[in-house]
């Protein structure tokens, strides 16, 4: 029996003696270089050239790689470790065998740079103004870095005892090691930045005029859990989810004892069953009213805290709790994707419950402030400049209505900066229009290759039972530039020469490394034989000029 061979193991000449466009008394098209939007780039929420650093890295230039990942977002070696990498969704690559692990890399270089000690310094001169940063979380810290690299002087406000927001309260250190975390932030505050501690801000418009603030960005995390209504009859330890990973993380966890019920199916819940494992809990349960297909947490959360034996009871709704025992109805999934009641009941054993039923933000210090308005969920309503209603206050992150992550919660903190920085020069930011992005159907593959994304070492599920030691490891040079290597380049020429060996006419110039090539058109007859063969659609056909 003949096997019959992968699409990776189709590597095949360009066939320059057939295409599909022919030529004539006249030139009736002409190609074109352009430059296109790659899908990661396009994918990601922080706004990351990641083709960009990913060449970089291909030619060992990782000090430049970084630069240019850190004209986007400051925290890589954090990002690396906790972004749920859209970017990777989108990969082209995966149309071949497997995404291009970017995450991995970004945190390949976020780590050297801290190793290495590297440095950032403004872009621009001092200009004078100073602006209030409400928040020490993501968003607030990515403003704070941006705007200062601008060249103006920030000082944020933060509530809590530590910077860090949600990525310290609300992540595990085995997913976020603290370390690296508290690096990223002190690197942050180098650039001038100047983060005051156990400050809660009652009077944005007071402790503005105070402090002589031209701008202010409010960035405060959502860290209020939202209740639930269930009937309780001498009910044992219930717990928020929140407030329970924030004393875990401090290293003040509560006793749970040994059977823990976790309700909610976020990747809150995933992190609080992981944690409780990790306490000594000898059986966490999640419980959650809708089917894996339905559950908002991502599915690698799902599997990764499965196969450190959290059981999920799928498909179940909490109805009452007692001290040791919570009855739970079995819930069916409808024709329109919701849950419904089937009648039928369970009795579970548990000695706690962590209630994770998502989160809100306390926006109460905006409430008397002139102009500001709120949607119905609580969240402030701001305009395309992310600015309230009352000028000069921004607001950003889980403070917007938005997806709750910290990647997305960096890029308001960077648009925000570029708005709060044209506010304060009497004008307004004007967002670069984005090319159109470039789907696998448009690239010209006559290559392909063995390729698959390597992947990173996993601690020893023995090893996680006890303790937050971090689970995932990082790439090794080789592996970070191999990974790079399997970037195909989308959208953007990377001077593989092939469009030059193509040209029957030799009307294309090269014009160095780096400078790629231009077209003689006196010479191309418009045969279109470097379109058709460029791999990555770095060239278009266009009419004749009349």
């Amino acid at each position: 029996m003949s096997s019959i061979p992968k699409r990776a193991d189709l590597t095949r000449p360009a066939d320059l003696l057939k295409h599909d466009h022919g030529t004539g008394p006249f030139r009736t098209q002409r190609p074109v270089y352009l430059d296109l939007l790659p899908p990661c780039n396009n994918a990601c929420p922080a706004g990351e050239n990641i083709q960009a650093w990913l060449a970089q890295v291909q030619a060992g230039r990782y000090h430049l790689a970084w630069q240019t990942l850190m004209r986007d977002n400051p925290m890589p070696a954090v990002h690396g470790r906790v972004c749920y990498h859209p970017c990777e969704s989108g990969c082209n690559r995966a149309g071949v065998d497997s995404p291009v692990s970017i995450h991995a890399v970004e945190r390949f270089l976020g780590d050297m740079a801290l190793k290495e000690a590297w440095k950032i310094e403004p872009d621009a001169p001092p200009s004078g103004q100073r602006v209030l940063v409400v928040g020490a979380g993501p968003s607030g810290l990515s403003a704070a870095y941006h705007l200062a690299r601008l060249g103006h002087q920030v000082e944020i406000r933060e509530a809590g005892p530590v910077a860090g927001g949600m990525m310290h309260f609300g992540i595990p250190a085995y997913r976020l090691p603290r370390a690296e975390l508290m690096a990223e932030i002190h690197r942050i505050e180098s650039l001038g930045v100047k983060i005051v501690l156990n400050h809660k801000v009652e009077n944005l418009l007071a402790e503005m005029q105070a402090g002589g603030f031209d701008a202010a960005f409010t960035a405060v995390g959502a860290h209020l859990s939202k209740r639930v209504e269930i009937p309780a009859r001498d009910a044992g330890k219930i717990l928020d989810a929140v407030s329970f990973l924030r004393e875990a993380n401090l290293g003040e966890a509560p006793l749970l004892g040994r059977r823990v019920a976790i309700y909610g199916g976020g990747n809150t819940a995933m992190d609080a069953a992981r944690t409780a494992k990790r306490l000594g809990a000898e059986q966490a349960l999640i419980i959650y009213r809708r089917d894996r297909a339905h559950m908002p947490a991502h599915s690698f959360e799902a599997d990764e805290a499965i196969s450190e034996g959290v059981k999920i009871n799928w498909l179940r709704t909490i109805k009452e709790i007692t001290e040791d025992r919570i009855t739970v109805e079995i819930m069916q999934i409808n024709a329109e994707g919701y849950p419904e009641s089937t009648g039928e009941f369970e009795t579970l054993e548990a000695d706690a419950l962590i209630l994770a039923l998502g989160q809100d933000t306390d926006t109460g210090f905006l409430k008397e402030i002139p102009g500001i308005a709120f949607k119905k969920d609580g969240t402030v309503v701001v305009d395309q400049n992310m600015m309230t209603g009352h000028a000069g206050i921004f607001a950003g992150g889980d403070m917007v209505p938005s997806e709750r992550t910290v990647t997305v919660a960096v890029g308001h903190g960077k648009q925000a900066a570029r708005c709060i920085d044209a506010y304060l020069r009497d004008a307004v930011y004007v967002k670069v229009p984005k090319h159109e992005v470039v789907g696998f159907d448009k690239l010209h593959l006559w290559y392909f290759t063995e390729a698959e994304q390597r992947q990173q070492d996993e601690l020893a599920l023995e090893k996680r039972r006890y303790g937050f030691k971090e689970v995932v490891a990082g790439l090794a040079e080789g592996e970070a530039v191999f990974e790079a290597k399997r970037c195909f380049s989308c959208g953007n020429c990377f001077e593989c020469d092939g469009c030059y060996g193509a040209c029957p006419e030799q009307a294309i110039l090269k014009l160095g490394p780096g400078k790629r090539y231009r077209y003689d058109y006196e010479r191309c007859t418009g045969c279109m034989a470097c379109f058709e063969q460029c791999p990555c659609h770095a060239i278009e056909v266009e009419a004749e000029p009349a």
